[in-house]
């Protein structure tokens, strides 16, 4: 099972990553300035929060040990938190924080990509 510590380090090891401890002692991961990546308690166990695409929050809402992440999908946003057990297994769990990751940094200009050392996808 992945630990809050484990889920720092995998965090760490994207480009451009800030990290803050907020809303009751949450580990709380951005890339410039934006969320990706978030770490707090749910039932005193870990409760890893990411975004997803439309079409991936379709598909983990209702899976058992997963749900939409409270106040960010209650507010339109597809985001999932993975708070649980069976939830993801921790390579998918990886993924998905990942995905959420490349999810937010797409959102940033090519400008603002290429300042932080974020790499850009080839466009074919």
């Amino acid at each position: 099972m992945l630990t809050r510590d484990g889920f720092n380090r995998f965090c760490a090891g994207f480009p451009a990553t800030s990290h803050v401890v907020q809303w009751g002692n949450a580990d709380v991961w951005k890339v410039a300035d934006k969320v990706f990546a978030i770490c707090g308690w749910a039932d005193e166990r870990d409760a890893f929060t990411f975004k997803v695409s439309k079409l991936a929050f379709e598909v983990l809402r209702d899976q058992p040990g997963l749900r939409p992440a409270p106040y960010l999908a209650s507010r339109g946003m597809s985001w999932i938190q993975h708070y649980d057990a069976p939830g993801l297994s921790d390579p998918e769990l990886c993924q998905h924080i990942a995905a959420s990751y490349d999810l937010v940094a797409a959102g940033l200009s090519l400008k603002k990509r290429r300042d932080l050392g974020i790499p850009i996808p080839n466009r074919t």
